[in-house]
């Protein structure tokens, strides 16, 4: 159990505030100018705490949240409970930590990808298909309809919401390098598509236009 309580960490957090931090978070949806890694830092002085997590979740501000889902315990939760915390977080980290680090970790995975999938909210859509991305990366296919899979991209994926299109273009590409029957159905796809197709990419990194990521990754795997 930690010693630290509730306001002495929200105190801490805020101290690490950064103006700059905060203007490049906001342009992606984020209310917050903590330094992840600093933030990072503290959840490892802190180890597990699950009730801690609990009280920091409570709080409702984005930077306590994203230290929750750092001390939480996974299989702690149960479904219910995972899909209102997501559902009451806006903001796109806590989302992507919460799916990655608790729900990916925990017993209720499957059961909130089909739960989430086809939710009229997008982002909650989006988690879902990143869930399906995970299953479709680690080759866990069965019971998957990959080719009724790559209809509904093809058909929603250039016009859906942001966060909701990346999610589908990664398992766009995740269908197209881990399924080689489906490899050029998926490639062909995103030609037509253009999704993320001029993205910009660092040297060294591979884009995320499918086409190229599957072809890139095709090849090593051949190699």
């Amino acid at each position: 159990m930690s010693e630290s309580t509730v306001p002495e960490l929200l105190a801490e957090l805020a101290a690490l505030e950064d103006p700059r931090a905060r203007e490049i978070n906001e342009r992606h949806g984020d209310d917050h100018g903590v330094n992840l890694g600093k933030l990072r830092t503290i959840a490892k002085r802190l180890k597990t705490d699950h009730e801690l997590a609990l009280e920091l979740w409570a709080t409702g501000e984005t930077p306590a949240r994203l230290l929750a889902l750092l001390i939480a315990r996974p299989k702690a939760f149960g479904e219910d409970e995972l899909d209102a915390m997501l559902r009451e977080s806006p903001a796109p980290k806590v989302q992507d930590w919460l799916v990655n680090y608790i729900v990916k970790k925990g017993p209720h995975a499957d059961a909130l990808r089909l739960r989430w999938m086809d939710d009229a909210d997008a982002s909650v859509a989006a988690a879902g298909w990143a869930l399906t991305s995970e299953r479709v990366r680690k080759a866990q296919t069965e019971h998957l309809d990959l080719p009724g899979m790559l209809d509904t991209i093809e058909a929603e994926m250039a016009t859906a919401p942001e966060r909701l299109m990346w999610a589908m273009n990664e398992n766009l590409a995740n269908i197209g390098i881990t399924q080689p029957p489906l490899r050029e159905r998926a490639i062909g796809i995103g030609e037509r598509l253009g999704v993320l197709k001029d993205y910009p990419v660092a040297r060294g990194c591979i884009s995320p236009f499918a086409p190229i990521w599957i072809t890139e990754m095709g090849a090593r795997q051949e190699a």
